[in-house]
């Protein structure tokens, strides 16, 4: 086989330090090891909290040093996945928080599969950049089930918040997120962007873009309202299209003359991703990701259907039409590596919240979860025939983390990483349903999905969390990250 940087394994052994296996803890046999790379069979063996050896199969069979055997016969063994953009425990305005904290959701992240996510810390307009860093950091420490990161979202530029960045790529915070939508809260404008984006690539950092243009877009959704048309389904009419292109079109000119990488965030439709694809024909440093809720659910569908039930799909970017396209587009953008990563913007709200906004479709809280079910939901690419096996692994794990400094220590199978490792059971059928789903929302946006293939044992670091539908942890294990510099491929 070959590892994920193409070096051949040697059919008997391979291992991250030379001498006997004494100290080896968990055997995983039997398995198929699927990597970015391609697939072959292999015994993976963890001491501690690192992968010690990919071997061949049953050469550490009857080991004395092997405390613990996992049978993955029939199985696929995957690099635990890596989401890097959730919102747990995340301020909504008005005494809203988003339902999963770090302690469930982190736990729901785990179940489906995902050890690492990267979650964002928040500045807003008055907040210095290290405060609000601070107070994230309060949020995570001793409750996450996963290992975490952070992205630090600049909400008001000034000489300070400038100034703060290069402390943070210091403490392994190697990305900044913008946003051209929310006139009032997050949004910036070009000028303010464009200083970001300066320092950000005098540091070597990240830019990740919200690219919708708030300006246009809360012109058309006053006009709605003033018409009578309040019902969640306005939330993606006047959310249009041609607003996400543009803003996307404009921030990739932006980051070019800037001399910065950019990553453009939960892409929902087609005409962004056409000019996503023309700057990275052209050589432009930038990179994209869509989200498990562009692929599958739509407008029509979903955001249009009446009352509350309605505005539970409400997100932005919004819910596309199905009938334009937009779904199918995604997915053949991630097939050519035009999307080159897809997380879950995970940011899930209770319907009781989610119904705040039943008279004025503006005031809906804005999230959608899905954080316990993306490595599952991009499996049935694989099971479509949309994707290969390499790639499912590819976007769920193995690019993220390069993206954004975390690899080969995680997104990997090699000897050295950590022991972040999923058994996934592609004979298994999964039904998705808010009464077994282990978020703390109380409704799933992919109520009565059915899924082919399972996650049936999940490893962090060498600490088995799920083991054949059983939660195996008792204290919150995962720890903070610091990032490595972020690499767009």
């Amino acid at each position: 086989m070959a590892d994920d940087h193409g070096a051949a394994v040697p059919a008997g052994q391979r291992r991250s330090n030379p001498g006997s296996f004494a100290a080896m803890g968990i055997l995983i046999r039997g398995g198929d090891l699927v990597t970015a790379r391609g697939l072959a069979r292999a015994d993976l063996l963890v001491e501690g909290e690192r992968i010690a050896a990919v071997t061949a199969p049953g050469a550490m069979v009857g080991s004395p040093g092997v405390e613990r055997v996992i049978d993955a016969t029939g199985r696929l063994v995957i690099p635990g996945g890596v989401d890097v953009h959730t919102h747990m425990d995340m301020p909504a305005g008005d005494g809203l928080v988003s339902a999963d904290d770090f302690d469930t959701g982190t736990r729901a992240a785990a179940w489906g599969g995902t050890t690492t996510i990267v979650d964002f810390a928040e500045q807003n307009p008055g907040d210095r950049v290290e405060d609000k860093l601070a107070e994230w950091h309060a949020r995570a420490a001793g409750r996450a089930h996963v290992d975490y990161g952070f992205h630090m979202i600049i909400g008001e530029v000034n000489p300070a918040s400038l100034g703060a960045m290069a402390g943070l790529v210091a403490g392994g915070i190697t990305s900044f997120k913008l946003f051209t939508a929310y006139p009032g809260s997050l949004y910036l404008d070009d000028g303010d962007i464009l200083r970001v984006m300066q320092e950000a690539a005098r540091l070597g950092a990240v830019v990740m873009m919200h690219a919708e243009n708030g300006i246009a877009i809360d012109v058309l959704a006053e006009q709605a309202v003033v018409g009578g048309h309040t019902e969640p389904v306005n939330h993606g009419l006047v959310r249009r299209p041609e607003l996400e292109a543009e803003a996307t079109a404009r921030t990739i000119e932006l980051a070019s003359v800037a001399g910065a990488a950019l990553y453009v965030v939960h892409v929902s439709c087609r005409e962004a991703l056409e000019v996503i694809r023309s700057a990275r024909t052209r050589g432009a440093r930038v990179a994209a990701e869509t989200c498990p809720q562009y692929l599958f659910l739509s407008l029509e569908e979903h955001l249009a259907r009446p009352g509350v039930e309605g505005a539970s799909y409400v997100c932005s970017t919004p819910l596309r039409s199905r009938a334009e396209g937009h779904q199918e587009s995604l997915w053949r953008g991630l097939a050519t590596d035009d999307l080159t990563v897809v997380s879950t913007d995970h940011c899930p709200f209770c319907r009781s919240e989610k119904a705040m906004g039943l008279g004025d479709f503006r005031l809906v809280p804005n999230g959608i979860g899905g954080v316990e079910h993306r490595v599952a939901l991009l499996y049935q690419g694989v099971v479509e025939g949309r994707i290969s096996l390499p790639r499912w692994v590819e976007m769920a794990s193995t690019a993220p983390a390069r993206m954004f400094g975390l690899h080969p220590r995680k997104g990997s199978l090699t000897p050295g990483a950590d022991a972040d490792i999923v058994v996934f059971d592609p004979t298994a059928t999964t039904t998705i349903t808010s009464a077994t789903h282990h978020s703390a929302a109380d409704h799933s946006a992919y109520e009565g999905f059915t899924l082919r293939g399972g996650v049936e044992t999940v490893i962090s670091r060498g600490r088995v969390l799920v083991e054949r539908g059983t939660w195996m942890e008792s204290d919150p294990g995962g720890i903070y990250l610091r990032r490595g510099r972020s690499v767009l491929i």
